[in-house]
């Protein structure tokens, strides 16, 4: 379904949903309220989960008529500002500004900009069945890169081992992968955008003996992904 409502369980951590909600959908829409604009650390971990889906994301600054103008200003640009901070990325996210309710605006003066908000967000989930396919291809290109990177990373640091001494190699190679991370992007000229989280990837290889990881046979074939 291209929008769909993700129900957060006690059974795994939010961050963990939100990653694998966010791959499923078409639309990701952040509820934030006017009058109460906090970010809690659940909901914080839940939206770093959503880094690489930044333009499935929508925000929506809802009972925005329960503040005066001047307010609903300075609520506006602290949002923006949090959450350029979480995500970590220079992109301006999309913030409808609105008051999501079928009663009256309390604030008389801005009704419409809060219809023509609500108007331009009803718009664009219209809009989704439409760019369904062209999500869908850049999903497939998104994590075709990805698997790109992958093989390189894991080739770059099984060329770190020798003869002798494997174990602590892998140790030292584990404990700077923020460090490989670079020596690969460096190296093989990619977007750092394209790397997953340094800590979780070194958590995840500690299950396992780098060295007996196959090499890669021939470069030539990870350069036709580009093609």
């Amino acid at each position: 379904y291209p929008l769909c409502a993700l129900a957060v369980s006690d059974e795994r951590p939010v961050s963990t949903q939100s990653t694998w909600g966010a791959s499923r959908v078409d639309r990701i829409l952040l509820l934030f309220d006017a009058h109460k604009l906090d970010i809690s650390d659940e909901f914080k971990s839940a939206i770093v989960a959503l880094k690489g889906n930044g333009d499935k994301i929508r925000c929506v600054l809802n009972k925005a008529d329960q503040v005066t103008q001047q307010q609903l200003m300075r609520v506006y640009g602290a949002l923006l500002w949090s959450l350029g901070k979480v995500l970590g990325t220079p992109e301006v996210l999309r913030v409808y500004v609105s008051s999501f309710w079928d009663k009256p605006y309390q604030q008389k003066e801005m009704s419409k900009l809060f219809d023509a908000e609500k108007s331009d967000l009803l718009s664009d989930l219209k809009a989704l069945p439409r760019s369904s396919s062209v999500r869908k291809i850049n999903e497939f290109v998104k994590r075709t890169r990805r698997a790109k990177v992958h093989a390189l990373i894991i080739d770059h640091l099984r060329n770190k081992f020798g003869w002798f001494g494997k174990q602590k190699t892998q140790d030292k190679v584990l404990g700077n992968m923020r460090g490989m991370f670079e020596e690969v992007a460096r190296k093989q000229n990619l977007p750092k955008g394209d790397f997953p989280n340094p800590a979780k990837f070194s958590q995840i290889l500690q299950e396992f003996d780098i060295w007996k990881f196959p090499k890669l046979k021939d470069q030539k074939d990870i350069e036709k992904i580009d093609v």
